[in-house]
């Protein structure tokens, strides 16, 4: 793998995170001032949030990935501790917005589902490598993941974070697809999830009401659910719609947005994008969109230059995570998907998801570095053979 590769997947993600400090030191100036008293209050912490994410990052990119599966213990220790943080949040966290996600360290909220993400990427990987040729078996190829993937997935659905859930499923889907395992066994496991998921979201009102204001069904549409929570959902899309409506080509200017100013709620976090387009334009939009594409691009071929196998899943499903969070974010700005709070990364405001999207990054960054070592040292035995 050529090191011009490894320069530009950084690069994209420097762009990235630049162009998400910019974006959110204006979307959060009004809240900050309100809140705080002080404009800077938000982009001061995501500051802060940034160096912590970027020394993890690099200690992430600098130690070989294969630890993980050469030690597997560490996997597993990682596992538990994550299952144990998600049963915290019932016990030690805050219920806002009828869910229970966060748990309160002080000055800092942490969103154990951000790293419950991670976590199954790492454990699936460790065990479908192991499992080798065996992943086509019943056992090794669907029940052990199964089990894997519920273990973490069962906690966040009963929270409830519906999109963490569908990130988390598909994520595992994926690895194990990479792994070789056989398409029916994908299909009855990803019928499950998306019937457990379902079965979640019917007898949920708030949910319902989102997917009632998506379908364009009022409070006498013939669901049972909220009218007050229908209207609040389709209050969000509505004003998400203004916010690119006022965007045009180069949008209203930087700091100039409207739709900050008590309309659009969230606007720091879960419909930033839509504060970044009112205010550079659809060029933004447009750039965006392209960066993440080929932040996944970039990583798709990091993964597909690894010397093994266990190097494919982790860069696959770390870059999956990542782009669909991205794409998902966007699509309910957007109005294209239902509305449901799901973090952008690199621009919302949140050190959990900050923190948890670097240590992808410096995954992928490891599986990129340490494979292009391991290559080079192969070259060299045959040069000294020769």
């Amino acid at each position: 793998m050529r090191k011009s590769v490894l320069c530009a997947f950084g690069l994209v993600v420097a762009v990235l995170v630049a162009l998400g400090l910019v974006v959110l030191s204006s979307a959060s100036e009004v809240r900050g001032i309100r809140m705080y008293n002080n404009a800077y209050h938000f982009i001061t912490r995501q500051s802060a949030y940034l160096i912590a994410a970027l020394i993890i990052c690099v200690i992430t990119a600098c130690i070989d990935y294969r630890i993980w599966r050469d030690t597997p213990i560490l996997s597993w220790l990682l596992y538990g501790a994550v299952i144990i943080l998600l049963i915290s949040v019932f016990i030690f966290g805050r219920k806002i917005n009828g869910s229970y996600r966060w748990i309160s360290l002080g000055p800092v909220n942490m969103q154990p589902s951000e790293f419950a993400k991670l976590a199954t990427v790492i454990i699936l990987a460790v065990w479908l490598d192991r499992a080798s040729w065996k992943v086509e078996l019943f056992t090794s190829g669907l029940i052990g993941p199964a089990l894997l993937i519920g273990g973490i997935a069962a906690p966040v659905i009963c929270e409830p974070d519906f999109g963490s859930t569908l990130v988390i499923g598909s994520a595992g889907v994926v690895v194990m697809f990479i792994a070789g395992v056989r398409v029916v066994h994908l299909m009855f496991i990803s019928a499950l999830g998306l019937l457990a998921v379902v079965y979640k979201v019917v007898t949920n009102p708030n949910r319902m009401a989102r997917i009632a204001a998506f379908f364009g069904f009022d409070s006498d549409g013939g669901i049972s659910i909220s009218s007050t929570a229908a209207k609040n959902a389709a209050y969000q899309s509505n004003q998400a719609l203004v916010a690119l409506k006022n965007s045009e080509i180069w949008g209203v200017g930087l700091m100039q947005s409207l739709q900050k100013h008590k309309y659009l709620p969230e606007h720091h976090t879960d419909f930033i994008f839509a504060i970044g387009a009112e205010e550079l334009g659809i060029i933004f939009s447009i750039g965006v969109m392209v960066l993440f594409i080929l932040f996944f691009a970039l990583s798709l071929y990091i993964a597909h230059s690894s010397t093994d196998r266990f190097g494919k899943f982790l860069a696959y499903g770390m870059a999956f995570i990542i782009f669909s969070q991205a794409i998902f974010n966007i699509g309910v700005v957007c109005e294209a998907f239902p509305t449901k709070g799901m973090a952008l990364p690199f621009f919302s405001y949140g050190g959990t998801n900050l923190v948890a999207s670097f240590f992808a990054v410096g995954t992928i960054l490891s599986v990129g570095i340490h494979s292009q070592r391991e290559k080079k040292r192969e070259r060299l035995r045959k040069l000294l053979v020769r």
